[in-house]
């Protein structure tokens, strides 16, 4: 007999279930998450030529923590991507310079996302980091401003130019005027508009450059094993005796459920836990907001964004089939990028604006999948009991998989 406590009630029930017996298509699907098969992913960078230069992951590393990049000194990349939360900040939206719009995810595992943001609105890993810095609710900085630090700053511009070749000389006030404040501003605007067309490409170069390598940092950031990994390892090594000390009864049901009953690996697959792909899965808009029309929009802005992959400071600009052909059709109307579940005990609240408290919250509303606000919820209730969605929960917190790097790239660099 199991005792179970959920939403304030105590369930009782007694378990039938054989744990250790997997079908055949339940155990091709549990050794198809297991973390070795990341070996077997595409994690390569076309577009981001120095994405795997050694110097560029130093710099990179250095600017991921330096509060110089944004308009206040205040706010790193760290500062909403905190390592000790699995790169996330633990808020409903992330509060930097202002508030964001949207929850902050882990960057564990980001670099073999072919999109970046709930919406996808990013097609690199490289251009994605270059959004915050001038978001007026993050950095809110602008990209002379990060130019002129990296050129101003000794042991930035020894490193860029070891990475990137000479930089242009940005001293000149006249043809490289400061600007305050996020770049998007109409005073901004005017400015960089003021400015010949040579010395704005100069500069755009520069911020670039800044995403590539802060980009080739975040690609170290890759998810080690987890209890659950264990658990398959030890079965594939001890095929006629139940592992050991690796899942508990209880979190091994919640794994039969997960391939099975709950039909979580629809979109939950793969080694990451993730298929990348965009779902409206009928999640409400937090109180006083408007629905969020989520990837019909992140698309289109992704194809108008000058730092894409098919843009001039793209390294391949050949390297855009997935830009090129997706779908911009009423059916990504209220979709949002499918998270990976690894770490996900670490990176509560959920939902692309926070709008889920717990994991508990997140099972029931997938159990009982109300209607959209918009669109069309694609997820279908699951007609779950109590005691599996513990089980389901048990499961989820067996996935803690911290970066399998060495520490000294987990902090600032000394």
């Amino acid at each position: 007999m199991i005792t179970v406590s959920l939403l304030g009630a105590t369930y009782l029930y007694f378990s039938t279930v054989s744990i250790d017996q997997w079908s055949a298509e339940e155990w091709s699907e549990i050794q198809s998450m297991e973390i070795s098969n990341l070996q077997y992913l595409d994690q390569s960078d076309s577009t981001n030529q120095v994405v795997d230069n050694p110097e560029a992951r130093k710099l990179g590393h250095r600017l991921f923590f330096d509060s110089r990049l944004s308009s206040n000194g205040k706010v790193a990349c760290a500062s909403c991507h905190n390592p000790d939360l699995a790169f996330t900040d633990g808020l409903n939206t992330s509060v930097a310079t202002g508030v964001s719009k949207r929850n902050a995810p882990s960057l564990i595992g980001s670099s073999f996302s072919p999109w970046f943001y709930w919406d996808g609105r990013k097609d690199s890993l490289w251009s994605q980091a270059l959004s915050p810095l001038e978001d007026p609710a993050e950095h809110a900085g602008n990209r002379t401003l990060y130019a002129k630090l990296i050129h101003s700053d000794e042991l930035y511009k020894r490193s860029y130019e070891t990475i990137f070749g000479r930089m242009p000389n940005l001293n000149d006030p006249d043809r490289f005027p400061k600007m305050v404040g996020p770049f998007n501003t109409p005073e901004n605007q005017e400015i960089w508009q003021g400015m010949g067309q040579e010395d704005r490409i100069a500069v755009n170069e520069v911020f670039s450059n800044i995403g590539k390598v802060l980009a080739a940092y975040q690609k170290i950031l890759a998810p080690g094993p987890s209890r659950f990994d264990e658990y398959v390892s030890n079965y594939l090594s001890t095929p006629d005796e139940p592992p050991k000390d690796t899942l508990t009864p209880e979190e091994t049901r919640g794994l039969k459920l997960f391939v099975g009953k709950a039909a979580c690996t629809n979109c939950h697959n793969g080694p990451l836990l993730t298929n990348n792909s965009f779902h409206n899965t009928g999640l409400l808009s937090p109180t006083s907001k408007l629905p969020d029309v989520g990837r019909i929009k992140g698309i289109r802005a992704a194809r108008k964004d000058s730092f894409n992959c098919l843009g001039y400071f793209s390294d391949d600009n050949e390297a855009c089939m997935e830009l090129l052909f997706a779908k911009t059709d009423k059916a990504n109307l209220g979709a949002f990028r499918t998270p990976s579940l690894r770490n996900v005990e670490l990176t509560a609240p959920y939902g692309h604006a926070g709008q889920q408290k717990s994991l508990e919250e997140v099972l029931r509303h997938y159990n009982e999948a109300p209607d959209a606000m918009i669109g069309h919820n694609e997820a279908k209730p699951l007609g779950l009991w109590p005691w599996e969605l513990a089980q389901l929960e048990s499961f989820l917190r067996a996935l803690n998989s911290p970066p399998i790097i060495d520490k000294k790239w987990l902090g600032p660099p000394s």
